[in-house]
């Protein structure tokens, strides 16, 4: 399966460079997935042959680190008053998670590998964390709020992806009001005698991997660090 909006590069003349098999294997990995970028594959929506690639990548895992690289060294860090440090750990949340969210493939990226170069560091990780330190966090509360938020964004964002009810767009175009209306109906006709539980909530259960969920649970995460500050203080 060819990526929608793939682009090939014989038919378009121009050069190929790192940044273009870069940008190609972002978007395969994002519209289709990790498991359908291949050499060959990429090679395809390129329109060149498989050895070109080599020359520029020596391997598929060269080019994982070179679009963890990409995406994570581009995130946008959050324009927040660093005197309002509640909502500033919010939006740092909401950069992972719309991050994640542009990019698919990041979450996947995220938990199978560790990135280590320049790029990817000075972006997803000393970005935050001096936005983290300026809102007057101490050393260890830096660290530790870095990494709930970032596994919080990239476990609810892995969850949510499959769940198409629970974000705007829907799948093909679906409309994600009647997506939740099919959820609420399958939950409402599980046998009452196993389910009980689940068929009673059922009007509720559909919410789970919904965007108000992320931001309701982000902000109880943030105002227990800002607590967490402040009793240290």
């Amino acid at each position: 399966m060819i990526a929608r909006g793939g682009v090939r590069g014989r038919e378009t003349g121009r050069a190929l460079t790192r940044q273009r098999i870069v940008d190609a294997a972002v978007r395969i990995g994002d519209i289709e997935s990790l498991d359908t970028l291949t050499i060959r594959r990429l090679a395809t929506e390129l329109g060149v042959g498989t050895m070109t690639l080599y020359s520029y990548f020596r391997s598929k895992d060269e080019i994982l680190d070179a679009m963890a690289d990409d995406v994570l060294g581009r995130i946008r860090l959050p324009q927040v008053d660093p005197g309002d440090p509640e909502t500033l750990l919010v939006a740092c949340g909401m950069a992972f998670r719309d991050m994640m969210r542009t990019h698919p493939c990041v979450v996947r990226l995220l938990s199978t590998r560790v990135n280590t170069s320049h790029a990817s560091l000075a972006g997803s990780m000393e970005g935050v964390l001096a936005l983290l330190r300026a809102a007057g966090l101490s050393e260890r509360l830096t660290v530790q709020a870095y990494g709930l938020l970032i596994t919080y964004a990239l476990g609810f964002s892995s969850y949510q992806a499959p769940r198409v009810w629970g974000h705007a767009g829907g799948e093909d175009g679906e409309d994600v009001e009647e997506l939740r209306r099919r959820r609420r109906h399958f939950y409402a006709g599980l046998p009452a005698d196993r389910f009980p539980t689940m068929v009673e909530l059922s009007g509720e259960l559909t919410t789970l991997p919904s965007d108000d969920q992320f931001t309701r649970g982000l902000r109880l995460l943030a105002r227990s660090l800002v607590a967490e500050m402040s009793s240290t203080a």
